[in-house]
């Protein structure tokens, strides 16, 4: 028996990002794996606390995605969950284009 517990389906989308927290000056880089409308995972060396707010910008397909939000897991080494704070508007409506053509995990 599965225990999935995740919000919503996920997709896979590979795309470059640059975080932004009050724990590190400047940008950080990493890259999307998996992204669901509640949150993505984000490749990176570098790991952060949980619940640790950032802001992401998340670009794919010439198009930027805007969100912030909150460390959900960390994963040392790897990178972290990120769960979307409320996104609104034009965001909500490029992640959904951006989902919408890809297959679910």
């Amino acid at each position: 028996m599965s225990s999935e517990r995740r919000r919503a389906p996920r997709y896979h989308l590979v795309a470059d990002a640059e975080i932004v927290s009050p724990l590190f000056p400047g940008f950080l880089k990493a890259r999307t794996s998996d992204v669901s409308l509640a949150g993505c995972f984000m490749n990176t060396t570098y790991s952060l606390p949980l619940g640790t707010e950032i802001q992401l910008q998340v670009k794919y397909e010439g198009t930027i995605l805007i969100a912030s939000g909150a460390v959900a897991r960390s994963e040392p080494s790897m990178g972290f969950g990120f769960s979307f704070g409320s996104m609104k508007g034009a965001q909500q409506i490029l992640l959904q284009k951006w989902l919408e053509e890809l297959p679910v995990r």
